[in-house]
């Protein structure tokens, strides 16, 4: 053994490959201060990733689009019950009598069973739009008798026929209950209307019970009689007085 190496091993000096060998070993070695920050860095992206994923999943879909009384037949006969309705409103307010009181109430509980009636169809609540005659060019329709009557009252069959009226309505349901009848602001409370729709070939015969803002409006029993499949409104109807 060298001079310079029993100086090293008796003065405690270790030998030069040991240092170096510690020296890499605590460079290997994470210290508390660099595992903590690395344990929240980790937490912070997996935590900001569960965040978008549950706001992703949360997210409200789109709502369904709201159709006006333009784009949708159902939506047109709703919006000109609720008119027709409201105008009757305005009349018996305008002009009232002993029993608009009670009338108001029964027409105010239709307009709300319609309002529900647009939410469940999906189109505007409240839209309003009144059936004028006057608004439109008359539109004569065939004067033939109607086939296919159905609920009519007092044993009127398929060949009842009258004076035709109300040319170029048409008819929409008023959204009272009841038995089949219809209400108008032409004819009193009594008068027969046989009324058909030509896109069916059904029809059916009411009498008239109450006023109402348009020409005729059939009850909701009436309006079911001669309806077609998810229609609010009767585009090609022949109004008929039978009595």
């Amino acid at each position: 053994m060298s001079n310079s190496v029993r100086y090293l091993v008796h003065s405690g000096v270790r030998s030069p490959l040991p240092l170096q060998e510690a020296r890499m070993s605590r460079r290997r070695t994470l210290g508390p201060k660099k595992k903590l920050a690395l344990l929240l860095s980790a937490a912070t992206v997996a935590g900001g990733g569960a965040f978008v994923m549950a706001t992703t999943s949360n997210a409200t879909p789109p709502a369904a689009a709201t159709k006006s009384a333009a784009d949708s037949t159902v939506c047109q006969g709703l919006a000109t019950a609720l008119g027709n309705n409201e105008k009757f409103i305005e009349g018996q307010r305008t002009a009232p009598d002993a029993q608009s009181e009670a009338r108001i109430a029964n027409r105010e509980a239709v307009l709300a069973q319609i309002r529900r009636q647009q939410e469940a169809s999906g189109c505007t609540v409240g839209e309003s739009a009144q059936d004028s005659q006057a608004a439109r060019p008359e539109q004569p329709a065939p004067s033939r008798p109607a086939t296919g009557e159905q609920g009519g009252q007092g044993g009127q069959g398929g060949q009842a026929s009258g004076e035709q009226v109300c040319n170029g309505s048409t008819v929409t349901l008023s959204g009272e209950g009841g038995a089949p009848a219809a209400s108008s602001n032409q004819f009193p409370a009594g008068t027969r209307l046989k009324v058909t729709n030509l896109d069916n070939d059904k029809s059916t015969t009411v009498e008239v019970t109450s006023v109402s803002g348009s020409c005729v409006l059939l009850n909701d029993a009436a309006f079911e009689q001669v309806r077609e499949a998810g229609k609010f409104l009767i585009r090609r109807a022949v109004i008929e007085k039978v009595g």
